[in-house]
């Protein structure tokens, strides 16, 4: 097993858990994390896989540092849309009926 195929595999593992707690977590910050976390596992399948002539593929792993920046960039946006949500309805969750209003866990 290669070190790129390796980098792959944690990327799908990545993404199948973050996937996974988008779909079945209701806390908005959490749902923030496990998107990030499921753009971590993206990033590495980006990372590990390409390869041009032998080697590492330079396109690629540009594509990632930009990602980066686009994703932290995103995060801090979706931060504040949180904040803000949470100071008008006094909800940590888009349902109503399953959040909690004291902002604690569910």
């Amino acid at each position: 097993m290669t070190a790129s195929l390796l980098y792959a595999l944690a990327g799908a593992l990545l993404c199948g858990i973050g996937l996974f707690g988008l779909l079945w977590l209701t806390h908005l910050l959490r749902k923030l994390l496990a998107f990030n976390i499921m753009g971590s596992g993206v990033f590495l399948v980006m990372v590990g896989l390409p390869q041009h002539q032998g080697g590492p593929d330079p396109v690629p792993h540009a594509l990632v540092l930009t990602g980066i920046v686009v994703a932290i960039a995103a995060t801090a946006l979706a931060v504040v849309l949180i904040r803000r949500y949470y100071h008008l309805s006094g909800l940590t969750s888009l349902d109503g009926e399953s959040a909690s209003r004291d902002g604690g866990a569910e």
